[in-house]
């Protein structure tokens, strides 16, 4: 028996796709004798036409690919769109490093390992892009005291 034009009206009634309309097997012969909507309603009203759960999407896999990203993976050369410097502008590097450069010299200057003299000196050539890091910066001074 053809049960396509109670399912659309029952769609369309219940106001889901048609896939989730489901017939009470017990109950077939009732529904292929409804022919009006209000037939149909009724028929909803019986419980002979059921509206199935919506199914929703699992985010596990999600969830598995977010941990996998926080511990640095997935950003393989395949996972690039754009060059280094679209990705992380150089400005934006810059500023970052020397930031940086100078919070540490702030640090020393407070601390006392470095005089005022030696900060400013350190200040101007962190300016001039002489140190890389922080770790240069001390390996720098390191070197000079010797």
């Amino acid at each position: 028996m053809n049960l396509s034009s109670q399912k659309k009206i029952a769609a369309k009634i219940l106001k889901v796709g048609k896939t989730r309309v489901r017939f009470n097997p017990e109950k077939l012969s009732d529904v292929s004798g409804a022919l009006t909507r209000d037939d149909v309603r009724s028929l909803i009203n019986s419980n002979a036409v059921l509206r199935k759960p919506a199914k929703g999407n699992s985010r596990g896999r999600f969830r598995a690919k977010k941990k996998a990203k926080e511990k640095g993976r997935r950003k393989g050369s395949g996972r690039r769109e754009g060059t280094s410097s679209a990705r992380a502008p150089k400005k934006r590097r810059w500023i970052t490093k020397i930031r940086a450069l100078r919070d540490e010299l702030k640090n020393m200057r407070e601390k006392g390992e470095i005089t005022a003299s030696d900060y400013r000196r350190l200040y101007i050539q962190a300016k001039g892009n002489l140190f890389q890091s922080r770790r240069h910066l001390h390996e720098h001074i390191k070197r000079v005291k010797e």
